[in-house]
């Protein structure tokens, strides 16, 4: 694959998929699993409303959280989401050569320009593939995505491990690690890498980014440091209460067949994608996929006008405006998508590569 320029401009790191989204639209930009939270979660959280009189006591979701990933409790930090995870680790990280592997989520880049640190950027070109070797060996603080937002791209735990070094502190995002059936690369139960911190999030799979829950995997005495700083009762009661319950065996088992379905829709739509003509970035293993058009920037604003919103990809560092990040959604909505873009981008012979694409989805035009 040719390798792009990325562009001149400073990307916007606080703009997020949410900003694309707007009353009418059909959503393909934000990467949250629909039809969530699930009934028997959804009446979890109704429940704890009656416990709100009382402060949040974190001692059972902790425990929850520790054994989801056979870690003892003092190595586990509840959070209000990742987003706090990754403010507390730049508040408290005293780094010489921090280093940030792009493309990826930019709230961890952001937080670390926030508290003060210079940070470096490790641009991977398509087809995002990382190599150890693409980290300088004096970065004592490594933030990585796996699998990454935006391209969707899992890197096998074995390269990740790779980057574990005594006086380095590697920070893993694993918001969307339980969209792999198995979670077979997942760091979460590694204890035994030195500086390594995992960083997880339910919102993507339960449907809870209203509610702000999130946890932190680290050595206990950076998980010390780290609630020192945290606000007293950070994390609700109700987003305790789901903490808890999405760490039951029962939970783990619902999300992984989950990500069995999803792992044969995203590939159904990458090829139907591909069958338009968009470059698809391959091996995705998220809950969206990232594509390339030449046109990209105006096919994402005649999508907009025909009701449809993509999140935007210039505003990742090592991406330009010809990349858009693409939710996989259920069957019928991605038809919807691949009709709307078979007629913006074939006019002159529309039904035809419809009918190719939509064969992909299992469904006709």
């Amino acid at each position: 694959m040719d390798t792009e320029v990325p562009e001149q401009h400073e990307p916007d790191l606080r703009h997020h998929g949410d900003a694309e989204t707007g009353p009418g639209l059909s959503d393909f930009a934000v990467n949250v699993r629909g039809g969530t939270p699930p009934p028997w979660l959804a009446q979890r959280l109704r429940d704890s409303v009656a416990g709100l009189a009382a402060y949040p006591d974190a001692t059972a979701a902790r425990a929850a959280v520790a054994s989801r990933h056979r870690r003892p409790p003092e190595e586990v930090l509840l959070t209000a989401g990742a987003a706090e995870a990754f403010v507390l680790l730049a508040r408290v990280s005293r780094p010489r050569r921090p280093v940030v592997v792009h493309p990826q989520f930019t709230e961890p880049e952001a937080a670390l320009t926030a508290a003060g640190h210079q940070v470096e950027r490790v641009v991977l070109p398509p087809d995002f593939v990382l190599d150890p070797e693409d980290v300088p060996a004096d970065a004592d603080l490594v933030m990585v995505g796996n699998p990454t937002n935006p391209t969707s791209v899992l890197h096998p735990a074995a390269t990740l491990a790779e980057l574990s070094r005594p006086g380095r502190t590697l920070v893993v995002d694993e918001a969307f690690a339980d969209c792999v059936a198995g979670e077979p690369e997942s760091l979460a139960g590694r204890g035994d890498l030195p500086g390594l911190v995992v960083v997880r999030s339910l919102t993507k799979t339960w449907g809870l980014a209203g509610l702000r829950a999130g946890y932190v995997l680290a050595p206990p005495e950076l998980v010390r440091r780290m609630a020192d700083l945290q606000p007293l009762w950070s994390v609700s009661t109700p987003a305790l209460v789901a903490t808890e319950a999405c760490c039951a065996p029962e939970a783990v088992a619902e999300a992984d067949a989950w990500a069995r379905e999803l792992a044969v829709r995203r590939a159904a739509l990458a090829r139907a994608l591909a069958k338009l003509g968009l470059e698809v970035t391959p091996r995705a293993a998220a809950s969206f996929l990232l594509v390339r058009s030449p046109e990209g920037e105006v096919l994402r604003h005649r999508l907009r006008e025909n009701g449809i919103a993509v999140r935007r990809g210039d505003t990742f560092p090592g991406l330009g405006p010809q990349w858009s990040r693409v939710a996989v959604r259920d069957q019928e909505s991605s038809r919807r998508l691949v009709r709307t873009l078979a007629h913006l981008l074939h006019d002159d012979e529309g039904d035809n590569v419809l009918n190719a694409a939509t064969r992909e989805l299992g469904g006709c035009a």
